[in-house]
């Protein structure tokens, strides 16, 4: 009948919050399939689907020879991975757990920690896929050389938080306007096969291109790791501050609108759905 609540400082309130996302995250990455090793090995599938229908088409439409001057599965590879993490990272946040989810019941569960987690499982997986299939490619195909590994990740990782920051927004909106949100999700992530630059080099196009595509965040992030990844190419047309600025414009953005969305939350949402 009583409850006793006993208060924790900062310190202990943190380890508890961390905790509370590390089991969350750990039950995000397992929600695919319970076995980790499919899981990944799955999300590996994907990846060298997209790397060899895209090598495919390029040789078929004539297109290597356009390419940078290196290895031209490494090329097609850069801008696969960062778009992949981008549209994979924005799925999870509008599918993650909203307030009227049943897992909200079970304190101290919130919104906060299930976007946390959906976000960071998608990072891990991600992450995992990248290096093992590069791991593959260098020992089982040829070896490869990275220029700066370390800034051409940063590109990867700045391609998964403008994919956070946009599913945060979508989230935020989803709960009003579900239908429309789902529309304009997957029409977002079709443009994205065209619209990111991963089928040409920036530095080729004509100015009056350039402005067709410079307002999307990964055409900036792919371009600026491809600088990273080839040492004989410096990207003029892209600036990843761009990305940067623009991502953490929507993640304000994105956690007004959600809590704002919490305050009204209702179990009669699931019925409009």
């Amino acid at each position: 009948m009583f409850h006793y609540v006993q208060s924790k400082s900062t310190l202990q309130s943190i380890i508890s919050i961390s905790e509370l996302i590390y089991h969350a995250t750990v039950r995000d990455v397992r929600k695919s399939h319970g076995n980790a090793f499919l899981a990944l090995f799955s999300n590996m599938m994907v990846t060298i689907m997209f790397v060899m229908a895209f090598y495919v088409m390029f040789i078929m439409l004539g297109l290597r020879s356009a390419a940078l001057r290196g290895d031209f599965l490494l090329y097609i590879m850069s801008g696969v991975f960062l778009f992949l993490t981008h549209t994979k990272a924005l799925g999870a946040i509008v599918g993650s757990e909203g307030p009227t989810s049943p897992m909200m019941l079970h304190a101290p569960m919130n919104t906060i920690v299930s976007i946390t987690a959906a976000s960071l499982s998608t990072l891990y997986i991600q992450t995992l896929t990248l290096l093992v299939i590069l791991f593959i490619y260098h020992v089982a195909v040829t070896p490869i050389t990275i220029d700066q590994p370390i800034p051409a990740y940063g590109m990867f990782l700045l391609s998964w938080f403008s994919g956070v920051s946009l599913g945060l927004v979508m989230l935020a909106v989803k709960p009003w306007f579900p239908g429309f949100v789902g529309i304009a999700t997957t029409v977002y992530q079709r443009a994205s096969m065209i619209c990111s630059g991963k089928m040409f080099v920036a530095n080729t196009l004509p100015g009056f291109m350039i402005a067709m595509f410079d307002w999307h965040p990964l055409f900036h992030t792919i371009d600026q790791a491809r600088g990273f990844v080839f040492i004989n190419y410096y990207p003029r047309n892209s600036d990843f501050e761009y990305t940067l600025y623009l991502s953490i414009t929507l993640i304000m953005i994105g956690m007004m609108g959600e809590f704002y969305t919490r305050q009204y939350a209702s179990n009669s949402w699931y019925a409009r759905r």
